[in-house]
């Protein structure tokens, strides 16, 4: 079952990780190369050196002005851009714990990060302002479950060189005013110039805690440290072989930690350059692909199948690109084809999770195989089990992929019980249970056949049916609701949700008034495309909604539809 055979050539079986924080990872690249770009924000640089300084005083506002200690966790909720990432590193460098929120998330999705977290202190910026409004102390919410201080960003301020790129108007947006106590110019506070204190954050200390949901409706804080942050930001570049002058598109949102470990950890660690977008745009991805001589691209498999299906592709030079990561979804064979045609390249499929801070397998880049999990990587010791016995299988069995390996989180943030159901023991050894079922070839390659967990797939975005639900029981209409997986040409898999409505509002509602309800209230990749009526769920003997049922019955709608 071993794929050593095909392991990229001249690298070692294990890492050794630094014994340092993630914020050392800047202070070197400053002193390395302080002049030399680490972002590009579109067309306008920053560089190592001002990316330290101003993390360095954002950290200093944290500390002195909003009061972050040691410890405390502080959210980090904006889009892709130059703040979120020093964001990030000034909140590593006050010795706090960064929590990454969905910017899609809506105010009512955003009080159980607040509440859960029992953070006091966010990072945000003006688009997104009006969402965390309502968890702000100062606007009247509970005490216990409240933000004193937001700090508000503004992201045309990183626009200081002209560009003739069609921006986003929430990106060329110009400042507005901050009234109110607790709220704070992202601008005030850096240019109060505070000092931080020592840095003090270790390898074993908490680190990051991006939410992941699951069987039940609430998302839930996975803790990494910074040694296991390290691993999959260092195991990533050796991986592919980038180093400083690699220069990397980074279109994958920050708060998932694909796009958090390979288009920003990483490349800061090696002194490389990430171009940031802060909306997918596929003629602005050409166009910064060849004016920055992009070298390494991370992207889900739907980026790229919007990438090539542009007509004006053939206009752009793209040579200096050398390699096409990604996962989420298995990418079509025929979309790998084109893009071997086009531009020579293989698109290079991994595997992870939340819980494992990004990868815990990919492809070889020499030998990839298609639709494929790859094979573990730096020191992950990966098996096959029966879901059930929890017995290793052989090599060619289908079971659940449980891994044990440096980059697993410590355990869910302030929840043991969903803590102790996530791991297990093996020969004395502690293994996380993925839910996902896997398989082996000769080869020692891994194959994903199906999910024990209840999940949808939309775009790459993981949909939690529970958390969905969840929030749709809150429609004074619903009875009842079952979310599934519908197939969907583009995103690969959309959302919908079957439900059945209150006696006295049947016939008062239609289904669209549904999905428009739903569309308001949550992030826009989990709210229902689809809302379909029904007189009732089919129940088991305990009464509890065959999901399975449903979304079986869809799955034979969707092969019916495409035979025909």
């Amino acid at each position: 079952m071993s794929a050593h055979g095909h392991w990229p050539p001249s690298l070692p079986r294990q890492l050794t990780l630094p014994e340092t924080s993630l914020w050392f990872n800047a202070e070197v690249s400053a002193w390395r190369y302080p002049d030399k770009p680490f972002i590009v924000y579109y067309d306008s640089p920053l560089s190592f050196a001002r990316f330290r300084d101003e993390a360095e005083r954002l950290a200093g506002h944290l500390q002195h002005v909003c009061g972050v200690r040691a410890g405390d966790r502080v959210l980090l909720y904006l889009q892709n851009s130059p703040q979120w990432m020093i964001g990030y590193y000034a909140i590593l460098r006050a010795n706090a714990v960064v929590v990454p929120v969905n910017p899609m998330n809506l105010a009512g999705e955003l009080g159980h990060y607040v509440a859960d977290t029992g953070a006091r202190v966010a990072i945000t910026a003006q688009d997104l302002l009006a969402e965390l409004r309502p968890h702000h102390s100062a606007h009247g919410a509970p005490l216990a479950d409240a933000l004193d201080h937001l700090v508000v960003a503004t992201y045309s301020d990183y626009l200081h060189t002209a560009t003739d790129l069609r921006l986003p108007a929430f990106v060329t947006a110009p400042r507005q005013r901050m009234h109110g106590a607790g709220l704070h110019a992202w601008s005030d506070a850096l240019a109060a110039n505070h000092a931080p204190g020592p840095h003090t954050a270790g390898p074993d200390d908490l680190c990051v805690m991006p939410y992941t949901s699951g069987t039940t409706d609430h998302p839930k804080g996975c803790m990494h440290t910074h040694r296991s942050a390290q691993c999959t930001a260092i195991g990533g570049m050796q991986w592919f072989a980038w180093n400083q002058d690699s220069v990397v598109l980074s279109v994958l949102p920050f708060f998932h930690v694909t796009g958090m470990a390979g288009g920003m950890n990483g490349p800061l660690f090696v002194g490389g350059t990430t171009v940031v977008m802060s909306r997918w745009d596929r003629e602005k991805a050409a166009a910064l692909m060849q004016r920055h001589g992009i070298t390494g691209w991370q992207a889900i498999s739907t980026m790229v199948v919007d990438f090539l299906a542009n007509p004006r592709i053939g206009d752009y030079d793209l040579s200096q690109l050398r390699r096409i990561r990604g996962g989420g979804a298995a990418m079509p064979a025929a979309v790998a084809e084109k893009l071997r045609d086009l531009l020579g390249l293989d698109y290079v499929e991994g595997y992870g999770m939340s819980e494992t801070m990004a990868a815990t397998h990919i492809n070889p880049p020499q030998r990839p195989k298609p639709q494929c999990l790859g094979i573990p990587v730096f020191g992950v010791d990966a098996r096959i089990v029966d879901a059930a016995s929890l017995q290793e299988l052989p090599q060619g069995r289908t079971g659940e992929l449980v891994v044990r390996a440096p980059q697993v989180m410590r355990g869910y943030w302030r929840n043991e019980k969903a803590t102790a159901e996530a791991f297990i023991e093996i020969d004395g050894l502690r293994f996380l249970r993925t839910g996902d079922l896997a398989r082996v070839d000769e080869d020692g390659y891994f194959f994903m056949i199906d999910r024990l967990k209840r999940m949808i797939n939309a775009s790459g975005y993981k949909v939690w049916p529970a958390e969905v639900e969840a929030l749709m029981h809150q429609h004074p209409a619903i009875l009842e609701v079952c979310v599934i997986g519908a197939l969907d040409a583009k995103r690969g898999e959309t959302v919908k949700a079957v439900v059945v409505l209150r006696p006295e509002h049947r016939g008062q509602v239609h289904e669209q008034e549904i999905a428009d309800w739903a569309h308001d209230r949550m992030a826009a990749y989990k709210s229902p495309r689809i809302v379909e009526f029904a007189e009732s769920l089919p129940k088991s003997g305990a009464g509890k909604i065959m999901w399975r049922q449903l979304q079986q019955r869809q799955n034979q709608q969707d092969q019916s539809g495409q035979a025909t």
